[in-house]
């Protein structure tokens, strides 16, 4: 069993662990001077340390189901880490836990499938195949353990003894290493997110906006013409990829000629939809940002819903992630197949099936909140139909890191056109309604995407570590000239601001109050995006 823990060790050292051996590679080919002893040191500092670590859960009957399921998950990250640059820490983690089946199908490729097998399934086969001697000296089999451990942690020692300035002074400057360690850091963020979600003491619910109503200019408009206000919240989109904010491709060739006003310079709360989605929407700033809390907490749906908004959120991303848990809820029916819906996915244009009988069937002003699939990866080419296939060559394949760079870029860049055709035919929609509603949209991603940019894909990267093509996104607004005379607003004091200014997403919650009109002291109007371009 010790001989086994051992071996164990060594295959995670040096298989399991290909991403941080590479990364540690890219890192001290950089530097200037390295000692020979320290290159050669790592390795045996991180057989070492597993082979210690390994030996605390080697014991009868627990030695084989552990290592069988920790080989198999660990190949599983080890493929995502080396191929597209993911780091699997607490926010990951909550991905993950978070990610529906349809979704968590669509990173399936034949190239993930023979990883997996042989990294994972066929040593975990192996192990499932040894033999072990029957403990008969119980004291000598603990002796041997204990010797093992002692060894290692003397290894360990004498390295830090002699190499502490040479490891110190890396692992300042690469903080992000200790996350690529595996599986010690999946492990430990996994743990953390059980804990906090399954077995934290509950926060109890917190309602605030009690005071919420909506003006009553508001609500004697709604007695001739409502407001009618559609919340498009996006998935994976970069604004690094948008024409009307300097891309030198034509992304935005359906929407550029509406008069949308695209902002400039918008942050995202996260990285993933997970974090982005239920932090744009509650009234907790990024700084401080707490799931636990937001999610025990109204958020300005609830406060809408309060003030007597008709609300509707239609779904196409596999989950509101709770922020509709208290109103009406449409699911598209992925398993279904029609011209939108393959049996497993569908396109974004099926939210717009039924839009004029699901806005008829709301009385009042009222917003309508559809949550696009937009630019979801890695299957980015099933976001878009043949029809709407502009860039080529593109990817059809789930195993992107396979793919060219020009056919990822095409392939993503075909799934922002499409999100802007879909945002041009819902402008359309708003424009056959105008006689009746005052309408108006606003477009936002929840995070951005890389793709292949310093060896990274997909999103999730710790925030801190994230470049911007994964916190950086689009934000687009458009109105009618009912809704603008309405809502008083200036939208030429508008666009002058979205050029010049930044925002986030911290802006959303009081920005959608504000222009609908819920007057509340949760509402700040210092970071309402219309707010000072609205004539009193």
């Amino acid at each position: 069993m010790v001989s086994l823990t051992f071996m164990l060790a060594i295959y995670f050292t040096f298989i399991i662990n290909i991403p941080i051996l590479s990364e540690l590679n890219s890192i001290l080919s950089k530097l200037d001077n390295v000692k020979v002893g320290f290159i050669i040191s790592l390795p045996i500092f991180f057989t070492a340390a597993f082979n210690f670590l390994f030996n605390l859960f080697s014991w009868p009957y627990i030695t084989r189901p552990f290592f069988i399921l920790l080989l198999v998950v660990s190949s599983v990250v080890s493929y995502a880490m080396y191929n597209y640059g993911v780091i699997f820490d607490y926010g990951m983690i909550e991905n993950v836990f978070e990610t529906d089946s349809s979704e968590a199908s669509s990173y399936l490729s034949a190239y993930s499938v023979f990883w997996t097998a042989t990294m994972g399934v066929l040593p975990a086969f192996i192990v499932s195949l040894v033999k072990f001697k029957p403990v008969t000296r119980p004291i000598w089999f603990v002796v041997t353990k204990l010797l093992s451990m002692i060894i290692s942690l003397i290894i360990i020692a004498i390295i830090a003894f002699f190499l502490y300035k040479d490891y110190s002074s890396v692992g300042r400057n690469n903080s992000h290493l200790k996350k690529m360690i595996i599986p010690t850091h999946y492990i430990y963020s996994a743990v953390k997110y059980i804990n906090n979600t399954y077995f934290s003491e509950p926060i109890e619910y917190q309602q605030i906006g009690l005071d919420a109503h909506q003006s009553e200019k508001a609500l004697k408009d709604a007695e001739e013409k409502p407001t009618l206000f559609v919340f498009v919240l996006g998935e994976t989109a970069r604004s690094h990829n948008y024409e009307v904010n300097g891309y030198n491709r034509p992304t935005n060739q359906h929407t550029r000629d509406l008069g949308m006003i695209s902002f400039k310079d918008v942050s995202s709360c996260g990285t993933a939809t997970a974090v982005s989605v239920p932090c744009m929407f509650s009234a907790l700033p990024k700084s401080n940002y707490d799931k636990q809390i937001a999610t025990n907490q109204d958020n300005f749906l609830d406060i809408m819903k309060r003030a007597g908004i008709s609300l509707l959120w239609k779904e196409n991303d596999g989950g509101d992630k709770g922020v509709a848990r208290h109103i009406p809820l449409k699911e598209i029916a992925r398993n279904v197949e029609n011209q939108f819906c393959n049996g497993s996915t569908c396109y974004d244009m099926a939210l717009l099936e039924n839009f004029e009988q699901d806005v008829d069937n709301m009385p009042g002003n009222r917003m309508l909140t559809i949550h696009l699939i937009g630019s979801h990866g890695p299957t980015y080419f099933q976001r878009y139909p043949e029809s709407k296939r502009f860039f080529t060559p593109d990817c059809p394949r789930s195993d992107i890191e396979n793919c060219t760079t020009e056919q990822i870029v095409n392939t993503y860049d075909n799934t922002i056109l499409y999100t802007d055709y879909v945002l041009s035919e819902t402008v359309s929609k708003l424009k056959k309604l105008e006689s009746r509603y005052n309408t108006a949209l606003l477009y936002i991603s929840d995070h951005g995407e890389s793709l292949g940019e310093n060896g990274m894909y997909l999103h999730g990267a710790p925030y801190s570590l994230a470049p911007e093509h994964q916190t950086k996104v689009p934000m687009m607004v458009w109105a009618s000239e009912g809704f603008k005379k309405a809502k008083r607003l200036n939208t030429s004091c508008l666009a002058q601001a979205a050029e010049k200014n930044s925002y986030s997403q911290d802006n959303i919650f009081h920005s959608m109050l504000g222009i609908m009109d819920v007057e509340t002291q949760v509402y700040n109007a210092d970071m309402d995006i219309f707010s000072q371009c609205r004539r009193s």
